[in-house]
């Protein structure tokens, strides 16, 4: 990539001698998810059968969108709105899908059960071992996902949530240096500029980020 030393956005296997690792974006073909650059997956037995095992009941026109630089440990999965049950009546079993005359005198009622709508993912998300995401769920950019948590509502940018139903844990900095890394975006930076400033990135302050965002002309706002 322009002869600097990091990872080809489209290569499957960012990490030649680690199969475990895949980036999404190359092996993603459902036209209901999409992924951004160097988000990854981590699994040692199914790492290519994402889209398979990992993003569930996907039967409706509801997406799952996620952004760059998001980290996805093994088991991460997305629950979509297909998985859904009317819950209106007696009875939430799903006679439609059967067809004949179950479907016939039915369809009408699975077709307006409401949706949540999309998934939507920010960027520099990191989700724990098997984290399970529920539907219409959105989660904030530079969020943290524990491991085994179940995320049944929205996590705000830069919260730390955990246990089922998960719960905040915690906010990564304050409000007013969330706001600095919300304009700064450095996932939206040039690959040159995240590989430039790649240190500052992993081990600097927000106010150190937002610095290298206003010197490269970078922030927003």
């Amino acid at each position: 990539m322009r002869g600097l030393a990091v990872p080809d956005p489209n290569e499957l296997h960012p990490l030649p001698d680690h199969p475990r690792v895949v980036l999404l974006k190359p092996l993603i073909t459902s036209p209901n998810i999409e992924v951004g650059d160097f988000t990854y997956y981590d699994d040692p037995d199914h790492a290519t059968h994402f889209e398979r095992r990992n993003v569930l009941y996907s039967y409706g026109d509801e997406k799952l969108i996620i952004g760059r630089y998001c980290a996805l440990a093994a088991g991460t999965t997305f629950i979509m709105a297909g998985a859904n049950h009317l819950t209106t009546g007696v009875s939430t079993f799903p006679f439609t899908i059967f067809g004949g005359d179950w479907a016939e005198n039915t369809v009408d009622l699975l077709m307006n059960i409401p949706t949540k709508g999309d998934t939507v993912v920010g960027n520099d998300v990191w989700f724990g071992y098997r984290t399970t995401i529920m539907p219409g769920v959105r989660i904030g950019d530079g969020a943290i996902i524990a491991s085994g948590a179940v995320v049944v509502g929205d996590v705000p940018p830069y919260t730390v949530v955990g246990g089922n139903p998960a719960k905040v844990v915690k906010q990564r900095y304050s409000d007013e240096e969330v706001e600095l890394l919300l304009r700064a975006a450095w996932w939206e930076w040039p690959v040159e500029v995240v590989t430039a400033h790649v240190r500052t990135i992993m081990a600097g302050t927000p106010g150190e980020v937002a610095d290298v965002a206003r010197g490269e002309g970078l922030m927003r706002g």
